[in-house]
């Protein structure tokens, strides 16, 4: 996959978790909304490849995790998100809802109020987490 595949597929998500909410599917607008944070995140790690480039092994095998603070880490944004954070608290209160977002959210019931922050937290035009992303894709 390209860094503009996961841009898509970030955009996509997104879209579709709002779809979901719209429905009154809250189970699959958390589990989508999350997976819209892991695509942008990895469309961070892609910009930092270089093209022919032999990959890091052990990079490349982490970059498949689910887990949105390791892949901040890879994506190399852990010291400017943290900058950020300590500097806007309507962000950081967006990213607490978002970070322990998990994959394993597609087994679990999801309440309303649950499914409409994260998708609020992820989406705010201002200070929401995909927009920062965003910025750095």
């Amino acid at each position: 996959m390209t860094r503009t595949d996961f841009q898509q597929l970030a955009d996509v998500r997104i879209d579709e978790a709002g779809v979901l909410l719209a429905a009154g599917k809250w189970d699959g607008a958390y589990y989508l909304a999350g997976y819209a944070v892991e695509c942008a995140l990895k469309a961070c790690i892609a910009r930092l490849t270089k093209a022919e480039d032999f990959p890091d092994k052990e990079r490349a095998n982490k970059a498949w995790t689910h887990k949105i603070n390791e892949l901040v880490l890879l994506a190399e944004l852990k010291v400017l998100l943290d900058s950020e954070l300590a500097a806007n608290p309507a962000l950081k209160e967006n990213w607490t809802t978002v970070k322990d977002w998990t994959e394993a959210s597609r087994y679990q019931r999801q309440p309303k109020d649950d499914a409409e922050s994260l998708h609020a937290a992820i989406t705010d035009p201002t200070n929401g987490v995909l927009p920062w992303i965003q910025r750095h894709w």
